[in-house]
């Protein structure tokens, strides 16, 4: 008579020469709200400890973005559009800004151009510093949040004193900026950026050198070139598994033609280089945005914006442009029918496409290293949702 194994739970004990049979367990992940990240339900298939198959399961926090943008005119498309990614608001109104732009065949002041390049990459510092804190909160380690808020703190006291927001800054206008930048608001800045600069290396000494994080990222939740290529993996994660890919170098747009961008890389793929490549492009954009400040303080006074008529059309056509964001490359399709709103609007998420390869990255792992590799992907849920 043979015995017929539904599957080797982990850790079972061989019992008799024979080995312990088990049962698959499916389990459910949320959905819940794990703080900043937003309402995700994963689906894993447990063969004891170990998960065997994952699905990841999205839509709860759906809002129909894309369909929205299409009754409202080009004006009101922008404080939708902020909101997807609520850690990366400045970055997520420029996509829409430089497509109808492009439509229009519209020219931003040079004043506008640097000022967006600056904000964009201070916005950048704003989104890492976020995960940079509670990523190790996820693996037990609080200190650290409080350090990163504390840098976020600085900053956002730079950002909402130029644009009156602290989240959604609704600062980008079709055809440049809201209005110019407060009087002395330059040196406030530079010296924000070098206070953030000066103390980061306080969140790098907590955790660098830290025996238990290193043993919970260390060759944990390693994703492939391959899988990249196959799911459209983008940014920082990417990155971290070599695709040596940044739209601010490789297409350049606003201001990045003229500034050195280095884009920072790691070859291992697991949740640790993850890691270290958020905290090393930190440093990289403190550095664009030190140079951005000081190009602004040479460039004489001048408009920000352009004059723009009572109702904006765009001219019949389509356009794609797309943005080097903090969790990846958001682009926006644009598809206009020569009206004051656009006909189509899709939007390209980064943190969708980032999400999806989980079903690849979780099976073959163990349950308690879940929580590793799923706050180590950087994911905003209503970046997947829309």
């Amino acid at each position: 008579m043979t015995e017929r194994i539904v599957g080797i739970g982990a850790g079972a004990s061989a019992v008799g020469g024979k080995e312990l049979a088990t049962e698959d367990m499916i389990l459910n992940i949320g959905p819940q709200h794990p703080s900043t990240h937003g309402v995700l339900r994963l689906r894993l298939v447990l063969d004891g400890e170990r998960i065997s198959a994952a699905e990841p399961i999205v839509g709860y926090m759906h809002r129909g973005a894309e369909k929205l943008f299409e009754v409202r005119d080009y004006r009101q498309i922008i404080v939708l559009a902020n909101r997807h990614d609520w850690l990366s608001a400045f970055a997520n109104e420029l996509g829409v800004v430089l497509a109808v732009e492009r439509m229009l065949g519209m020219e931003v002041p040079v004043r506008a151009v640097w000022t967006r390049t600056l904000m964009a990459e201070l916005n950048r510092v704003l989104s890492h510093l976020m995960f940079l804190g509670s990523y190790p909160l996820e693996l037990g380690a609080i200190t650290p949040l409080f350090y990163a808020f504390r840098e976020r703190e600085t900053l956002q006291a730079v950002m909402e004193e130029i644009s009156g927001g602290r989240m959604h800054y609704m600062f980008n206008r079709v055809g440049g900026l809201k209005e110019e930048i407060p009087e002395g608001w330059t040196d406030r800045a530079a010296r924000a950026v070098a206070e953030v600069r000066r103390r980061l290396p306080d969140i790098e000494d907590l955790i660098s050198g830290n025996e238990i994080f290193l043993a919970r990222t260390v060759g944990v939740g390693v994703l492939t070139r391959e899988q990249i290529m196959q799911y459209g993996v983008s940014g920082p994660i990417a990155r971290a598994s070599g695709v040596d890919l940044d739209l601010r170098r490789d297409d350049p747009y606003l201001a990045y033609g003229e500034l050195p961008v280095k884009v920072v890389t790691r070859s291992a793929g697991d949740c640790h280089a993850r890691f270290e490549v958020l905290l090393e492009q930190a440093k990289v954009s403190l550095d664009l945005a030190d140079a951005c400040l000081e190009r602004l303080r040479e460039l004489p006074a001048g408009p920000v914006n352009q004059r723009l008529p009572k109702v904006l059309k765009v001219p019949e056509g389509h356009t794609y442009a797309w943005t080097e964001n903090p969790l990846g490359i958001n682009g926006y399709y644009l598809v206009s029918r020569g009206e004051k709103t656009p006909w189509r609007m899709k939007l390209r998420s980064a943190s969708f496409n980032n999400v999806q390869v989980l079903r690849e990255m979780l099976p073959g792992n163990l349950v308690a290293d879940m929580v590793a590799i799923l706050g180590s992907m950087f994911f905003v849920v209503g970046d997947i949702d829309k």
